[in-house]
């Protein structure tokens, strides 16, 4: 089967990088003035609960709630954080807020988000307010990620922001989606070669119905972004400051589409076309991932010993020989216990891409060739099916028509011709994500739709040239969609550009949430 653990996010994949594991958001025009992204409002204004608002008639009728219709949820604005100490890290601040299962029935009970705060470093006269950071996924913890990755930032950000991490609904430490399937990647894959494609699929889906049905119609991207406007206020803030990668990024546009005027310094690095559906989302995908590849052999073929050969021909080949040799040993055991299968080495490999680690690919490919058990054992640690990552995933993607594919089985297998001609490596690989959420319980409350987020101050969007898992042109088309967005593009590889080692996107993001002057239209960073 498919490997299905495969979130993307700021740091890189944690396994591959699945089509709705990453959005983003853009920026607006720079002259019209706004307020820094944490600038503090006053405790009666921080207490009232501001009335989402649609910025375009396909989400009105999917995210947006009238002000006649919204129930009263304004106490959850009013509670108290009981700031403490983090187990972790005594320098920095732990707590949880409270949140409505079902904003439309506040009435039906409450859950908790988990959060963390690295305090500002500066003199307080010169802070600048919150900076909410959202590594992706979905699924990735946002309060891990500050915990353990707070100090990359450069001093002046430092200096300005609290560095805030908030796990969404559903993931991580705040309440999160629990199937309690304990299915290995083994039975998965026993059940889909009885089965048929995307049985896996089908049998995490009926697990998390058993164990978390409760749960999982509320996980959705507009409730999230509900839940980060009650933090932003409890954190005293009158506009969020927002900085998301990857999945991150959709949450965020959903935000600013919702509530537009509330939008601080918001910055979304990684996009995905929130008007694209999953299947073309998925496709895109496949392609990216297939001249990232390309990309890597390029690179490789000059050098001495290139473990896939001497030209972008041989590099294909030598891919493909790989993945039929390991489902091959698969199907007959290979006599040393090592059941790793081909779709085991892609998931490896798309994961490398996404980093992106040549290096370390280069090194992969030479020690698979040569049969090495330990690296061939190594592998399968790739495939997190049925973990708690994986469910949460699935579980917040497939409440979006643009995040998680519903094709029926015979749907994916037609659909497999097109993929391939798209992405000669990797695109039967991608299409067998197709299914991953036909069989999924909760229904999608959010269509695909353009996002303008009118009203909203400018929203810059980074997009990444050779970008595999959100292909650049997606980051294009998020950027016009905003009607305050501006695009920065850094001409290169891997998922993502901020603190990816380009001085050039590092020092735009961080001018632009120390400042509020965005980079010159147009601007490419080398």
């Amino acid at each position: 089967m498919r490997a299905t653990g495969v979130l993307s996010g700021r740091r890189g994949c944690v396994a591959a990088g699945l089509l709705s594991a990453c959005l983003v958001l853009t920026a607006c025009s720079p002259q019209r003035p706004h307020r820094p992204a944490g600038a503090k409002r006053s405790a009666a204004a921080a207490a009232t609960a501001p009335t989402p608002v649609g910025s375009a008639a396909s989400a009105a009728a999917s995210v947006a709630v009238s002000a006649a219709a919204a129930p009263d949820v304004s106490h959850y604005y009013r509670q108290r954080l009981d700031w403490r100490p983090c187990r972790e890290a005594a320098s920095f601040r732990c707590t949880s807020v409270t949140v409505p299962l079902d904003y439309t029935r506040p009435e039906r009970g409450d859950i908790r988000l988990a959060v963390v705060r690295r305090p500002a470093t500066g003199p307080r006269a010169a802070r600048l307010g919150s900076l909410l950071l959202n590594p992706g996924g979905p699924g990735v913890s946002a309060v891990d990620d500050v915990l353990s990755f707070a100090d990359g930032f450069s001093p002046a950000l430092r200096a300005a922001y609290d560095l805030v991490g908030v796990d969404p609904r559903g993931v991580g430490r705040s309440d999160p989606v629990d199937c309690g399937t304990g299915t290995s990647p083994a039975a998965l894959e026993a059940e889909e070669d009885a089965v048929g494609p995307g049985s896996g699929f089908a049998l995490i889906a009926g697990a998390c119905a058993r164990s978390a049905g409760r749960l999982l119609p509320h996980v959705g991207t507009p409730d999230a972004a509900r839940d980060m406007d009650v933090v932003r206020a409890l954190l005293g803030d009158d506009r969020l400051g927002f900085l998301g990668y990857s999945y991150g990024s959709y949450l965020g546009a959903t935000y600013a589409e919702l509530f537009p005027s509330r939008v601080g310094r918001m910055v979304l690095d990684g996009a995905v076309d929130p008007g694209m559906d999953a299947f073309r989302a998925t496709l895109g995908m496949a392609r990216g991932y297939q001249v990232a590849w390309e990309a890597f052999a390029a690179d490789c073929v000059p050098r001495p010993g290139c473990p896939v050969g001497g030209s972008l021909q041989d590099a294909g080949r030598v891919l493909d020989d790989l993945v039929a040799e390991l489902d091959e040993a698969s199907r007959e055991g290979d006599g040393r216990g090592v059941p790793a299968t081909g779709d085991d080495l892609l998931t490896a490999v798309t994961s490398a891409l996404a980093t992106p680690a040549w290096g370390g690919l280069r090194s992969l490919l030479r020690e698979v060739q040569a049969g090495d058990a330990a690296t061939r054992r190594l592998l399968l640690g790739t495939d997190d099916a049925g973990g708690p990552g994986e469910q949460s995933l699935a579980a917040i993607n497939c409440l979006s028509s643009a995040l998680g594919p519903r094709s029926t089985d015979a749907q994916t297998r037609a659909a497999v011709p097109e993929f391939r001609r798209a992405a000669p490596q990797f695109g039967a690989y991608y299409a067998g994500f197709l299914p991953m959420c036909a069989h999924w319980p909760a229904r999608p409350t959010q269509v695909p739709h353009r996002i303008s987020a009118r009203g909203a101050p400018p929203i810059l969007v980074v997009g990444t040239t050779r970008d595999p898992a959100t292909p650049y042109d997606q980051a294009r088309a998020l950027a016009r969609q905003l009607s305050s967005g501006r695009l920065l593009t850094w001409d290169g590889d891997g998922h993502t550009a901020y603190q990816q080692g380009s001085r050039c996107v590092d020092t735009a993001v961080d001018d632009y949430f120390l400042h509020g002057r965005l980079p010159a239209d147009g601007t490419v960073c080398r």
